[in-house]
């Protein structure tokens, strides 16, 4: 079996978002006293499921990385990949500069979100809708929720309830994305960049 380009970038998205949603899962279990609510996603790192919830988000920085790559190669869209690119390197970086880097963590953890929600959105160039639509949706309301949480509004959800506003819409458009990219084959090329 031969895999395409984009077939390459959709297996790689679909492993590492799904990994990692899975490793955040088993991070949070092992951890009795972490909530949710008042934790932050990053707190993973550095309590007892450390060695899972960083072990995962790097292997998410490196497959995304990866994906980006696949992604020029099969589409040709440079804006699209530098966008994928860029939120790799910030899930990397969330992973090897835990909350013990301070500062440095948040730079790197809000160069994630942001980058992942602009590439949600952007790829509905490359989307049929109506998948292209969702994509915008799932980027734009990551996106809302960065935006609500930079400005403390957590809307009764806590800083962690906030934070997974933004990190959910786009670990769910990884999935969906890499899955379209997967079973897409040649003959069912994506519409024109615009």
């Amino acid at each position: 079996m031969r895999l395409e380009d984009r077939q390459w970038a959709g297996l790689l998205l679909l492993v590492g978002t799904t990994q990692f949603a899975i490793g955040m899962i088993i991070a949070e279990a092992v951890d009795p006293s972490y909530s949710v609510s008042t934790n932050y996603i990053s707190d993973l790192g550095v309590r007892a499921g450390a060695a899972i919830f960083n072990t995962s988000i790097i292997l998410l920085g490196i497959t995304i990385l990866a994906t980006s790559w696949f992604l020029l190669r099969a589409f040709k869209d440079p804006i699209l990949m530098v966008l994928v690119l860029l939120a790799g390197v910030g899930a990397v970086g969330v992973g090897v500069f835990t909350e013990a880097f301070g500062f440095l963590h948040t730079i790197v953890s809000f160069i994630t979100f942001l980058f992942a929600g602009l590439s949600a959105i952007l790829a509905f160039r490359i989307l049929r809708p109506p998948l292209s639509y969702v994509s915008v949706l799932l980027g734009v309301g990551s996106l809302a929720a960065l935006g609500l949480f930079i400005s403390n509004n957590f809307l009764g959800l806590g800083n962690g309830g906030m934070e997974r506003m933004i990190v959910y819409p786009v670990l769910t458009w990884g999935i969906g994305f890499g899955g379209y990219l997967l079973g897409m084959s040649h003959s069912q090329g994506p519409p024109a960049a615009s």
